[in-house]
């Protein structure tokens, strides 16, 4: 069957059939421990109850009914964004390429609109902004533009998380209009700015005049221990885009603004055929509820210093291991040596994780984990780094701690 599939990824030779919170299981009985989350996309786990049931209510309501006709659950929706993000309207769209696809044209028709005839977006190195062309072009990595140029014109690219190279910018070229940046780049190796950085950023913004894009797709929704990353800092953008952990598994993605940049977009300027339907918009606000029912910024961030302790106990001062970083529940351990090849063991150890920038083991486990979960991942994964760098034997992922009727425990509160 897989032949029949254009080759755009090198799957694992693995399928699975069910999951529950953080475990999936293999078609052939297996079960693994998720650290991944689909790439931070479950962040309440596999099969939530809440979600399976918004989705299976309005499933039996309405699906679809098109963007040409007001949709009650999708004005909520974007009322909730709001309020949590601080930002004054949404527009809705499938991933988090399209929502920021969305805002580098927002962000091109307010330059023209101010009178800039060749408008300039800066980015940063090592940046992923998504696939689409203009995205790509966004995004900080040769490996992921090769062989589609020309590349979208209107990009400057600078150093992540100095702002001395931005002041250059600021000083010396005409056109520029707004930054997109991550709060925490993800993609490019779970890279946490120093502190001050978006602050910085923030006020340069303020003093030229430019927009403050900050790409939340992966860091947003509770995922960095706050409802935004930014809000680490208290760094308030006039453009926000999200996605991911926003449906738990659905297709949706956000773009939010403020002030002047809320209200560039008209009719006709921009659209999406499914973007904020009525099934994707119930399951994110099951999200939305999970998360706040939950507490669940609050179970990340504590959650993450779990996890970070043991890691640095464990693998700190080994050599090989140059630096063990992270914020809430997303982790990064950077080895001296490409790495890829711990995915497939961790793998046959019955872990799921994932390899970024060709040397950091990214850790995106589920917000829904309990404390024994963090432990036995931070054992699980301490292990196999060790045993990689040949310091000590291999590790089996074995199920954590199970309650009385089989079930996986859930977090309360």
């Amino acid at each position: 069957m897989a032949e029949r599939l254009m080759p755009t990824y090198a799957r694992l030779p693995i399928a699975f059939e069910r999951g529950e919170g953080a475990w999936l299981w293999s078609s052939d009985g297996r079960r693994y421990f998720d650290a991944l989350s689909g790439i931070a996309v479950c962040g309440l786990g596999h099969a939530h109850p809440g979600v399976t049931r918004a989705i299976q209510e309005q499933a039996g309501r309405l699906l679809h009914c098109s963007n040409l006709y007001r949709i009650p659950t999708q004005e909520r929706l974007a009322r909730r964004l709001c309020e949590l993000s601080q930002m004054d309207a949404a527009f809705f769209c499938n991933s988090g390429a399209e929502a920021n696809e969305a805002a580098i044209k927002l962000a091109r028709l307010w330059g023209h609109g101010q009178g800039i005839a060749q408008p300039l977006i800066v980015v940063a190195e090592g940046a992923f902004h998504g696939r689409t062309l203009a995205t790509l072009t966004a995004t900080g990595s040769r490996r992921v533009q090769a062989g589609f140029e020309p590349l979208v014109p209107g990009f400057l690219r600078v150093p992540y998380g100095e702002i001395k190279p931005l002041e250059r910018v600021a000083e010396n070229r005409q056109g520029v209009l707004a930054v997109l940046l991550e709060p925490i780049q993800g993609e490019g190796g779970i890279r946490i700015p120093p502190p001050g950085y978006l602050r910085a950023v923030r006020e340069l913004c303020d003093a030229r005049g430019w927009l403050l894009m900050l790409d939340e797709v992966q860091s947003g929704v509770c995922r960095s221990g706050t409802w935004l990353a930014c809000q680490h800092e208290g760094v308030l953008p006039e453009v926000v885009t999200l996605a991911k952990g926003l449906g738990n598994g659905v297709p949706i993605g956000a773009c939010l603004a403020r002030g002047q940049a809320a209200r560039v977009f008209q009719p006709g300027s921009h659209g999406s055929t499914f973007g904020g339907n009525p099934l994707v918009c119930a399951a994110a606000h099951a999200v939305l509820d999970a998360c706040e029912s939950e507490r669940l910024a609050e179970r990340a961030a504590a959650l993450g210093e779990r996890i970070l302790n043991g890691l640095r106990q464990r693998l700190g001062g080994l050599p090989g291991v140059i630096e063990i970083r992270g914020r809430g529940l997303m982790i990064g351990i950077q080895l001296d040596r490409p790495c890829g090849e711990l995915v497939s063991r961790a793998l046959e150890a019955g872990l799921l994780l994932n390899v970024t920038a060709g040397d950091v083991v990214r850790l995106l486990p589920p917000l829904v984990i309990s404390d024994d979960d963090a432990e036995h991942l931070s054992a699980a994964v301490s292990g196999l780094v060790a045993t990689y760098l040949g310091a000590e034997p291999p590790v089996t992922c074995s199920p954590a701690p199970r309650n009385g009727s089989g079930e996986a425990r859930r977090i309360e509160g």
